[in-house]
């Protein structure tokens, strides 16, 4: 019988939940049994797989974190445009954040 490596209710128990916040942290996940809960990231590595890792093998691990950082820090951070952004990156969008609360501001 096959079975999933990873059972979902593994990460969202209480017991991952206490011991995160007892060493300090803070998991970033919905609510225990919500099916909305890894949505956002798993979207994420989706498409980090379609623009990044699909694309090339890697000859080292270090190439391929320098590769990682790369895609997450100077493309998707900075020039990526986001649909739920207006179709901006996420630089643009918080620059132009920062610009309207300071105009909001001075009234």
């Amino acid at each position: 019988m096959l079975q999933r490596p990873v059972e979902c209710r593994v990460f969202t128990s209480w017991v991952f939940t206490q011991r995160a916040k007892d060493a300090g942290l803070l998991p970033s996940m919905g609510a225990v049994g919500s099916c909305y809960g890894n949505s956002m990231i798993e979207s994420f590595w989706g498409r980090m797989h379609t623009e990044l890792l699909n694309r090339k093998a890697w000859r080292t691990r270090l190439e391929l974190a320098n590769a990682i950082f790369e895609y997450l820090e100077v493309f998707h951070n900075r020039r990526r445009r986001h649909s739920m952004l207006g179709m901006r990156s996420p630089v643009e969008y918080e620059k132009l954040y920062e610009e309207t609360k300071l105009s909001r501001s001075e009234f």
